[in-house]
């Protein structure tokens, strides 16, 4: 691969993007749909971590699977219109380019469901990896050699330190400033607004 001076990975859901509207919308019609509850308002307090850990709590395991494909078959219609760009979200990427970087989106969201989000927002980043959840989430770091990844979520945290990559931390989703401060995160911002001015430091030396 080309040398680039940086390559930042970012998570999706509770980093870039708030997509809590757009999956509760998507659980309730899951719930219209099979007749069995999902309380959407808990579910949207857990986001990070694959969509089979929280279908768990209200399927049966033997269900699991045709569950999770129904959901994501539903998914386009109901959670991409609601879904928000974070506060500073593009401008986190564009301040990568800006470097000369590259941005990689690395998430445990269905692959396809993540490139609707940022193209309906307007985030361009230059590949988007899916299907990846906390240490899993290193195949991608390593594989384009990101040396810094950001997330709201400890499983962020150890996905970062497996791959040997900066991790820099938002409060912004389920974790709190000092539960990933404790996990391990090398950085804790606010939230993505400061991200432009910390990478111009980091990148600057």
């Amino acid at each position: 691969m080309a040398s680039h001076p940086v390559t930042v990975g970012f998570d999706l859901d509770m980093t870039l993007i708030d997509s809590r509207p757009g999956i509760k919308a998507a659980y309730e019609a899951l719930s219209a749909r099979t007749g069995i509850f999902v309380d959407a308002e808990l579910a949207i307090t857990r986001l990070g971590p694959p969509l089979e850990q929280e279908l768990a709590h209200w399927f049966p395991d033997e269900r699991i699977e045709e569950i999770g494909e129904l959901y994501r078959e539903l998914y386009p219609e109901y959670a991409i219109a609601p879904t928000l760009a974070m506060p500073g979200a593009r401008e986190a990427v564009e301040a990568v380019r800006r470097a000369g970087g590259r941005a990689i989106v690395v998430t445990a969201k269905h692959e396809p469901n993540a490139k609707l989000h940022l193209s309906h927002l307007g985030i361009e980043a230059d590949a988007v990896i899916g299907w990846l959840w906390a240490e899993a989430k290193a195949e991608a770091l390593r594989e384009y050699e990101a040396t810094v990844y950001v997330g709201d979520h400890t499983g962020d945290v150890r996905g970062a330190r497996t791959a040997n990559a900066l991790s820099v931390a938002v409060p912004t989703g389920p974790c709190g400033a000092e539960e990933l401060r404790e996990a391990g995160a090398d950085v804790v911002l606010d939230d993505l607004t400061a991200f432009p001015a910390w990478l111009e430091s980091h990148t600057a030396g």
